[in-house]
């Protein structure tokens, strides 16, 4: 069942979700709005990411940006984080869906899932259309609905995301 605005307030007043810092146009009709935050991190051409090292951050060049904004080039693949710091309980999960307002300007985000017992900044994949795209830290442009799980999970999520702040790229599995 995807929870109501009245659902989710009732999760956050009763402090089983989290949403820091909470804005008052952050709860919307059938989920919430998350918004950008001021770390950006680019894709370097030219390299080869070893899938058994996950040494993505090595290709990653990364800026803190503030009121210029940043500029997504056509086709370009980034890393942002939402400014927002969120603690799911362990009978809801997120979906994660670019607002319609970026997918109409031509930018795209594959399928994201916020796992209950999550806790952390939220790092999300832009991938650039036909034309660039400036965005600012700040801008609402995630939604994210809420789905109540049949019964809390037995393993809530404790992997290696657990806690994220600002950008985090791929990390190998522990060995």
């Amino acid at each position: 069942m995807i929870l109501s605005d009245w659902d989710i307030r009732v999760y956050i007043e009763k402090k089983l979700l989290v949403i820091n810092p909470l804005f008052e146009d952050t709860v919307r009709e059938n989920g919430v709005d998350l918004r950008f935050g001021s770390e950006f991190c680019r894709f370097k051409t030219g390299g080869v990411i070893d899938t058994r090292e996950m040494n993505v951050r090595d290709l990653l060049e990364c800026h803190r940006v503030g009121g210029e904004g940043f500029t997504i080039n056509p086709y370009e693949h980034v890393l942002t984080t939402t400014m927002e710091w969120v603690e799911l309980p362990i009978d809801l999960v997120g979906l994660v869906n670019l607002r319609s307002t970026f997918a109409r300007a031509g930018i795209y985000i594959p399928p994201t899932v916020i796992d209950a017992g999550f806790k952390g900044e939220v790092t999300i994949e832009l991938i650039g259309g036909p034309n660039a795209v400036r965005v600012y830290p700040g801008q609402r442009f995630l939604h994210v609905v809420f789905l109540r799980t049949s019964s809390p999970v037995y393993k809530p999520y404790s992997g290696k995301y657990q806690g994220q702040k600002g950008v985090t790229p791929a990390l190998g599995d522990k060995r």
